[in-house]
């Protein structure tokens, strides 16, 4: 198997200890890593100091090859070595790390050196605001977008949720991400229930999606803090997610005080990356509601915990929160919608749309060593079952070498993508090329 050059493209610079899809683009990345791939991971955004260091995914070493004298210039003293031909340099560092700018040739310059084998889009917005000159520079590549969730699915729950109505999910966002959909080889798709969706709902086709879960290693019980030890409750979130928000709103109004009335010394702990004021006000002593912002490390205080309270308002995906909780070993207290995606008939803990009978289940729960051992136990089952990297790494595989191998016959069967690709390809150029314009007077 030959090596690909794999060129991610982020909407932003992952931020693992901040959010699961910055989890996941990681695995995804270590996905290629292991095939012996060399990766490239370029955004247009700004690092924060939560961005990911790709020098620690390590592994041996990976051949660069480099031209010694060609060094493309993308601006603001930023340089691009090219990776073809001349001398090779080995490199302890398995990822290259390179900025991008938007709406700017910069990046057809750049691409026309690197000549990916393999484009990776993290979100639909990625892929409008670069597909088309990946297309036309290198059109060759196979194009995956990894959708981390269904925007316009989450957005259109948000909005129904928001203004008490019914879920409609016919706006904006829908054709924008359909349209995106359709114009790529192949969707990498973290809900089943999605694909269902896609392929039920909107009739398409599903040689365009894969269902690829988290990834996870192998767990076991050995090293789970013990029933007698733990104690509490727990919520943790990014606080950039909407739905996180209206979870814990959620908790402070109308399940916590109803739980704290049964369970007078237990305390509920709120954390989550980038809290606003609005979050820090929430914070209460006398009622064991504490706000704590972010966790240096998630799974440590969610493994002193003896529940994970998420019910969640909205939303679409799978929850990291829950992969965290099950790999430390803490049953879920859940909904409906924070099922969806992950758990079907099975639960680690408890699910219930109902808020008294959440509630008195969850209670329950906490109360109750031997159903709580059972959740506990239940949720290492689930996760080895239905998260094993190495179960999904082979599907993976073969699905890229088939399309790599069958890439012209598998576009004309997409005649939908096809006629996306000639005519909002024109739109998003166009719009792209007067912003650049734009932006040089």
């Amino acid at each position: 198997m030959k090596q690909n050059k794999v060129l991610f493209i982020g909407l932003v610079w992952p931020e693992p200890t901040s959010s699961a899809a910055g989890k996941r683009i990681i695995q995804l990345v270590e996905f290629f890593l292991n095939r012996g791939d060399q990766v490239i991971f370029s955004s247009a955004a700004a690092k924060s100091e939560s961005s990911f260091d790709f020098s620690t995914l390590r592994g041996g070493t990976t051949s660069l090859s480099l031209r010694k004298t060609d060094s493309l210039s993308l601006g603001g003293g930023t340089s691009f070595t090219s990776l073809r031909g001349g001398t090779t340099k080995q490199s302890q560092n398995l990822v290259t790390e390179f900025p991008i700018e938007l709406n700017s040739s910069s990046f057809n310059d750049f691409i026309q050196e690197l000549q990916p084998d393999i484009v990776v889009y993290d979100r639909f917005v990625s892929e409008e605001q670069f597909g088309w000159r990946v297309r036309e520079v290198c059109p060759n590549a196979l194009q995956i977008l990894d959708t981390e969730d269904l925007h316009f699915l989450r957005a259109a729950r948000e909005k129904a949720f928001k203004k008490s109505e019914e879920v409609d999910l016919y706006n904006e966002t829908t054709y924008r991400e359909i349209a995106s959909l359709l114009r790529c080889d192949l969707n990498w798709m973290i809900s089943e229930a999605e694909i269902d969706l896609l392929t039920n709902q909107f009739n398409l086709s599903k040689t365009l999606f894969q269902y690829i879960p988290f990834l996870e290693e192998e767990i076991s019980t050995a090293n789970f803090i013990s029933y007698q030890d733990r104690k509490d409750f727990i919520f943790i979130g990014n606080f950039l997610h909407e739905p996180n928000w209206q979870t814990v709103l959620k908790l402070k109004k109308e399940i916590w005080p109803r739980i704290r009335k049964e369970l007078p010394i237990a305390k509920l702990h709120i954390y989550g990356a980038y809290p606003t004021q609005k979050v820090w006000d929430l914070h209460n002593e006398k009622e064991g509601f504490l706000v704590h912002g972010k966790a240096e490390n998630a799974k440590e205080v969610i493994a002193q915990a003896r529940i994970l309270l998420a019910p969640l308002p909205f939303g679409a995906g799978q929850k990291g929160k829950f992969i965290d909780a099950m790999q430390v070993g803490t049953p879920i207290a859940t909904n409906s919608i924070g099922a969806e995606g992950m758990f079907d008939q099975e639960i680690p803990g408890i699910k219930s749309d109902d808020l008294e009978e959440f509630v008195q289940k969850t209670i329950e729960l906490y109360s109750d060593e031997i159903l709580w051992t059972k959740s506990q136990e239940l949720g290492v089952k689930i996760h080895n079952e239905k998260f094993q990297k190495e179960t999904f790494y082979s599907n993976m595989e073969e699905q890229i070498q088939f399309l790599q191998a069958n890439l012209e016959k598998h576009r004309q069967q997409n005649i939908l993508g096809k006629t996306l690709q000639q005519t909002n390809h024109n739109a998003l150029k166009y719009m792209s090329l007067w912003i650049e314009e734009k932006n040089k007077k």
